[in-house]
């Protein structure tokens, strides 16, 4: 199976690692992996400010890099939200239709498309806290809400679950923001430091060593208030873990 691997401009920066372990990982898996050497960010920082206009143009680049692929691949939820659900700065042609509809979360895909059962090589000996981040969890639906009456279920902890010696736990409020919410966090510094605060202190009490989830902006969001707090938390990427990473 050929595979574009988008990988968002936040991990590019911040976080190579994530990129490294999303690569190597739908490798492991048989996939075969197309890196389009011209992509940059989706527009998803123009969208969400309120700027919907000026994402145009890296929107129109977006196509560009990734049209005729059957699968696009991001580790970054709230990108591909933007890029399913909000990407309307562009007129609607049939390219910017289909690489609309072609775009996954890494998690989506290994769940719904790969439909992976076993991954053989990943041991993870430590108590986890699964963080959903808005953008996977409302907008994606890889998992159950808590505020909706609706069966139970969550593709990245059944992901999870084939991981040999992992330990879950569960904050009291699995569900709540973090605080990050892209520009959120800046222009409402204190209410997001609060919800961060918040977040970090319930996976504590709930015994996490560390916490994992499908979005590396809320984890450097948490990563930060956890270390204000000097809680001794960790933080790690869903494709390291499901890649092997043993911390």
């Amino acid at each position: 199976m050929k595979v574009a691997l988008f990988i968002p401009c936040f991990i590019d920066a911040f976080f190579p690692d994530v990129g490294k372990a999303t690569l190597e990982l739908l490798e492991r898996l048989g996939c075969e992996v197309i890196f389009p050497l011209d992509q940059t960010c989706c527009g998803q920082p123009m969208g969400n400010s309120g700027c919907e206009s000026d994402a145009a143009a890296a929107e129109n680049l977006f196509v560009e890099n990734f049209s005729g692929y059957e699968y696009i691949v991001a580790p970054g939820g709230s990108c591909v939200h933007h890029v399913r659900d909000k990407f309307t700065a562009i007129p609607q042609t049939a390219d910017v239709k289909a690489v609309r509809a072609n775009t996954y979360e890494l998690v989506e895909f290994l769940h719904d498309v790969l439909q992976v059962k076993d991954f053989p090589w990943a041991e993870f000996p430590h108590k986890v806290g699964l963080h959903n981040s808005c953008g996977t969890l409302r907008g994606l639906r890889t998992a159950s809400m808590s505020e909706i009456n609706e069966p139970y279920f969550s593709k990245p902890m059944t992901l999870l679950k084939q991981v040999k010696d992992i330990e879950f736990v569960t904050p009291s409020r699995p569900d709540e923001c973090c605080g990050f919410g892209g520009t959120f966090c800046v222009g409402e510094e204190p209410i997001s430091a609060r919800m961060g605060y918040d977040k970090v202190r319930d996976h504590r009490q709930a015994g996490a060593d560390y916490i994992v989830s499908a979005d590396s902006s809320c984890l450097m969001h948490q990563k930060g208030c956890s270390d204000r707090m000097q809680l001794g938390l960790k933080f790690i990427h869903i494709a390291q873990i499901l890649n092997g990473a043993r911390s």
